[in-house]
């Protein structure tokens, strides 16, 4: 059997992704023992009942004690709140990553963590309409891309074993800067909504004259 990459996953965000991710984690053997935090009491509780962690913390420093990674499933806008809770608790050494869309505004939370830490931020491009704990599965990773964008000075080997551990789960891995990912996904996923946010306000501003018939 393949050795875990870590002896000890912490995941802070128990919805759809965090549980995912603790389910593949599970699954492939990529994690010895998956820790689990949710900021919401009730979303603790489920995920207990559901079985998909090893263990279910009651704080976020209780979860990353002695955790060999970090991933932060919980969304861009609190990123910077949970790293100053946690910055001071972190084990030295260990690699503390997330799951965002937007990745330079990680990279400036990122920059709260002390030097011994880490700090490599990721996108897993998956996903599905549904959210919660029970919403996650195992093969969500499966041939879909995860994006790393190491900071400038990361340590290669740390991101080597992020690396291997999205593959573990069945992504896809690239690796760019932030800022470029943050491009990209402008190009692929932000541009193509407002094009259609602007077709269909053109639509309704011509209705009158189509008759509906755009719209239909």
């Amino acid at each position: 059997m393949t050795e875990p990459l870590f002896k000890r996953l912490a995941i802070l965000g128990l919805g759809l992704i965090g549980s995912s991710v603790a389910r593949a984690a599970q699954t492939t053997g990529a994690a010895a023992t998956v820790i689990g935090f949710d900021q919401d009491e009730d979303v603790r509780a489920q995920a207990s009942a559901l079985g998909f962690l090893d263990e279910t913390a009651a704080t976020a420093k209780a979860a990353i004690a002695d955790a060999d990674a970090v991933i932060l499933c919980v969304p861009v806008g609190a990123i910077d709140v949970v790293v100053a809770d946690i910055a001071d608790a972190v084990k030295p050494g260990a690699i503390i990553s997330d799951v965002g869309s937007v990745k330079t505004s990680v990279a400036k939370a990122f920059a709260q963590l002390p030097d011994m830490v880490h700090a490599i931020p990721a996108h897993p491009v998956a996903g599905t309409e549904k959210s919660g704990p029970a919403a996650g599965f195992a093969s969500l990773f499966d041939g879909r891309w995860c994006i790393i964008t190491p900071p400038d000075g990361a340590d290669p080997s740390a991101v080597t074993t992020l690396k291997a551990f999205w593959q573990r789960l069945g992504a896809q891995v690239d690796e760019m800067s932030a800022e470029h990912h943050d491009l990209v996904l402008a190009i692929t996923s932000h541009v193509p909504h407002l094009i259609a946010y602007n077709i269909v306000g053109t639509a309704s501003d011509l209705e009158a004259v189509t008759q509906s018939e755009v719209i239909k």
